[in-house]
């Protein structure tokens, strides 16, 4: 089955059992390890709330991610 298959048969799951699905498979990957302090994540929220930086949504780093992603 191929990748393309697969997406479309997931799909077609009911939402509890894509969602099981997912994680499933998101816990074949390794922990993510972050270098982020509690002061800098404060900071960053502080900077967001202030509006000295923008927030974007979902869709739009999906859009930006995919730009980026050779094909």
């Amino acid at each position: 089955m191929s990748v393309d298959e697969l997406k479309r048969e997931a799909r077609q799951l009911p939402e509890k059992e894509r969602a099981d699905f997912v994680a499933d498979l998101l816990s074949t990957f390794p922990a993510a390890t972050y270098d982020v302090s509690d002061a800098e994540v404060a900071q960053r929220v502080a900077e967001t709330e202030s509006g000295e930086v923008e927030d974007i949504s979902f869709a739009e780093l999906k859009a930006a991610i995919q730009r980026r992603s050779p094909k």
